[in-house]
């Protein structure tokens, strides 16, 4: 589905993602490392926010790769690369199922008359009716986005994200900040939607990574170190050296994230 060639950023003398070799099929993978290693970086990479020193990023549609390197984030939207984000992105001042609307009509051929009368687009509310019932949030839809709580828009994220029917999903830390009541919500929704489109997760939580994930991706220092099964990363002597530090499945407090993880300004940039 998605595909990285010798994908590397450099920030000066900083290497933020080193000759990444990687390759997205139909399933669920997460992407795991310590702060500074890359994640969010490759993501923006991915994503068309920002653009490689070397490398290429390829898409596959219609049976063929296509070259996507170049693309601008809105390019890279309308191919079908949906993300979400680590900082909630939502309207606040809009409803909840005006929040999906716009992202459906967004990504149609509608979008460039996006003002109109919103009764001439009876199927984009629809949609987002549609949306909104898959993650759990009907009963709001009439609310602003403002008024839900911290858990509820990660799930209103997720589904701005579904919208468009995107061919790829990006999931940038979607438990980052949701209280512990939540995260086994927002657990079976991200094993829901894999069901039905590749998901590639950011995830500090180890409980959820180990849990959902058919494979784990570990980055360090911008470079790939691990590949595999959940039960093979985990595992893997120099992941436990480099992030999960003798981490074992339960260990972990629900808002608890692995050593040497906790979060600092570096990981937007690196």
């Amino acid at each position: 589905m998605l595909r990285t060639q010798g994908l590397t950023k450099e920030f000066g003398g900083l290497t933020a993602v080193d000759s990444v070799d990687f390759e997205l099929d139909a399933e669920l993978c997460s992407l795991i490392g310590p702060n500074g290693a890359g994640k969010t970086t490759f993501f923006n990479l991915l994503t068309g926010s920002l653009s490689p020193t070397e490398g290429t990023v390829e898409l596959r549609r219609n049976g063929t790769w296509e070259d996507i390197t170049a693309a601008s984030p809105h390019e890279t939207a309308s191919k079908g690369i949906h993300r979400s984000y680590q900082v909630t992105n939502v309207f606040p001042n809009s409803t909840v199922l005006e929040n999906v609307r716009v992202a459906e009509q967004a990504h149609s051929d509608d979008a460039t008359t996006f003002w109109r009368n919103v009764d001439h687009y009876d199927e984009f509310t629809e949609r987002a009716h549609e949306i909104l019932d898959r993650v759990g949030l009907t009963h709001r839809a009439g609310d602003l986005a403002s008024t839900l709580s911290h858990g509820a828009k990660r799930k209103l994220e997720v589904a701005i994200a579904l919208a468009g029917d995107p061919a790829v999903l990006l999931l940038d830390e979607p438990n980052a900040g949701v209280s512990s009541e939540s995260v086994d919500e927002i657990r079976d929704l991200i094993e829901a939607v894999a069901e039905d489109y590749p998901v590639l997760l950011v995830e500090h939580n180890m409980d959820i990574v180990m849990g959902v994930s058919d494979r784990v991706v570990v980055l360090h220092q911008g470079a790939v170190i691990a590949d595999g099964p959940p039960a093979e990363v985990r595992a893997n002597p120099d992941v436990q050296s480099a992030y999960l530090g003798g981490y074992e499945p339960g260990s972990l407090d629900d808002d608890t994230t692995a050593a040497g993880s906790e979060r600092d300004s570096g990981e937007g940039t690196a």
